[in-house]
């Protein structure tokens, strides 16, 4: 195998119905600044030089089920985000627009879903 090329993980992207509207969820939950901004693409820049997060217009986006069931669409990805205080982290969600999910799997950790249905763990 030849050696491999260097390669830098840049960002994650979400597709949405809308991604200008899902772009201002997260703005609202992250406090993330926007630094590319379409009308089917916006890039929110994470602070201290990490990946940022991407949102893509798909007219065909099918909102994923938590937990998912046989036949249900299946998340493909969620995301995990640290904070210190959970009970006021997931206030803060709600607040921006999230809802918290009904089924919750782990005691320290809050799951909820953005507007568009993709699923994101709160943990201490």
């Amino acid at each position: 195998m030849s050696e491999r090329p260097h390669m830098t993980l840049s960002g994650i992207v979400l597709d949405s119905p809308d991604a200008r509207e899902l772009a201002a969820f997260y703005q609202r939950l992250l406090g993330w600044n926007v630094v590319q901004d379409g009308t089917e693409w916006v890039t929110l820049g994470a602070p201290n030089g990490c990946p940022g997060l991407s949102f893509q217009t798909d007219p065909g986006y099918v909102r994923p089920v938590w937990p998912a069931g046989p036949g249900d669409q299946q998340m493909s990805v969620h995301l995990d985000i640290r904070v210190v205080d959970l009970e006021l982290a997931a206030a803060h969600a709600e607040k921006a627009g999230a809802t918290r999910a009904d089924f919750q799997p782990q005691e320290d950790v809050r799951v909820y879903l953005d507007p568009d249905g993709h699923p994101f763990c709160l943990f201490r």
